[in-house]
C-alpha cells in the first residue's frame, strides 16, 4: 500500500539510501512536477543513473511499479494545487533577504504540518491515546532535542491528571522502566529512532509488560519497531534546520493531538485538573498600571 504522501515517504527513506537509489530519490524531491511528465528512463538520466535503478527505487518504497510512483506524485500534486500551497524550497542563501527567510521557514513548517495531518496513522494514535488514558503511570523517554519534547509531553499530560514523568537521563529512565507493570504505559521520543538511551528503557518497559508507544521520524527504526504503537513525524528541513530541528513542529502537532485525545477520553478528570490549576499562571503575572 502506498503512503498517504509519497514525497514524505521518500524523505523518510532517503537517509538509508546510497549510491544510485539516493540519486533517484534526490531527483524526485528536487522537482516532483517534472518527474510526473517523465518516463523511468528519463528519470534515470536526470538522476545520472539508470532505468534499472529507478525500478529498484520504486520497489524500495513499496511501490508495484514506476507508474504507481507517477500516480502517487500526481495525487499529491493535485492536493497541493487545491490548497494553493506550492513550497518555495528549503534553501536559504547568504544574500537572501529577511522576507525570503521567513517565507521559507514558515512554508516548510506549514507543509510539514499538512503532511503530518494527512499521513498520521489514526489507528495507532487512537491505540496510544487509549493506553495513556488508562495507564496507572506514564513514562516518557527522550534525550537531546527529543528530551525537550519529552518534557513538553510530561507537562501536558501531568496537567490533566495523568501520572506522567519525563526521563531524559538513561540510568534514571532504565530504573523507572524496571519498576513498571502491565498497568503502565511509556512514550519513547526519538527523531532518528535509533537513540540507544531511548531504545534501552523502551525495551525494558516492554519486558515489564507496559504498553509501549514511539514517536520517531523513521517508521522502520529500532525504536519504532520496539513499540506496540508507532507515530511518525514529518520533516520540515531548511538550510540550518536539519534532523530533529526540522521535525520539531510536526512532532509537537502529534503530541498535541495525542494530548487532546487523552483529555477527551478522561474528560471529567482532565477538566477537574485544569479547573484546579487554572489560577496558577494568572497569579504569577505582574500587574502593570495603565
Amino acid at each position: 500500500m502506498a503512503p498517504a504522501l509519497i514525497t514524505a515517504h521518500i524523505r523518510a527513506e532517503l537517509p538509508r539510501m546510497t549510491g544510485s537509489l539516493r540519486k533517484v530519490g534526490e531527483a524526485v524531491l528536487a522537482d516532483p512536477d517534472a518527474v510526473c511528465r517523465a518516463s523511468a528512463a528519463d528519470l534515470g538520466r536526470r538522476a545520472g543513473t539508470s532505468q534499472a535503478a529507478v525500478t529498484r527505487f520504486c520497489r524500495l518504497l513499496g511501490l508495484d511499479s514506476y507508474q504507481q510512483l507517477l500516480l502517487e506524485l500526481a495525487k499529491e500534486q493535485g492536493r497541493s494545487d487545491r490548497a494553493d500551497s506550492r513550497p518555495l524550497g528549503p534553501d536559504i542563501g547568504p544574500d537572501d533577504d529577511l522576507e525570503h527567510v521567513i517565507a521559507v521557514v514558515a512554508g516548510a513548517d506549514l507543509q510539514a504540518l499538512r503532511r503530518t495531518a494527512d499521513s498520521l496513522d489514526r489507528t495507532a494514535l487512537e491505540g496510544a491515546a487509549q493506553a495513556l488514558a488508562k495507564a496507572r503511570r506514564i513514562d516518557i523517554y527522550g534525550v537531546g532535542g527529543s528530551g525537550i519534547l519529552a518534557r513538553e509531553a510530561e507537562a501536558h499530560l501531568f496537567g490533566i491528571g495523568c501520572a506522567a514523568r519525563g526521563w531524559t537521563e538513561v540510568h534514571a529512565a532504565e530504573t523507572s522502566a524496571a519498576l513498571l507493570t502491565p498497568a503502565d504505559a511509556v512514550l519513547a521520543v526519538s527523531h532518528s529512532g535509533s537513540t540507544r538511551e531511548v531504545l534501552g528503557p523502551l525495551r525494558q518497559a516492554a519486558a515489564r509488560g507496559a504498553t509501549t508507544i514511539s514517536l520517531t521520524g523513521d517508521a522502520r527504526s529500532p525504536v519504532a519497531r520496539a513499540a506496540a504503537f508507532h507515530l511518525s513525524s514529518t520533516t520540515a528541513e531548511t538550510s540550518f534546520r536539519r534532523g530533529s530541528f526540522g521535525t520539531r513542529h510536526s512532532a509537537l502537532l502529534i503530541l498535541d493531538c495525542l494530548y487532546a485525545r487523552v483529555a477527551q477520553l478522561t474528560y471529567e478528570r482532565a477538566t477537574a485538573s485544569i479547573a484546579l490549576t487554572s489560577h496558577i499562571t494568572p497569579d504569577h503575572a505582574v500587574r502593570t498600571r495603565r
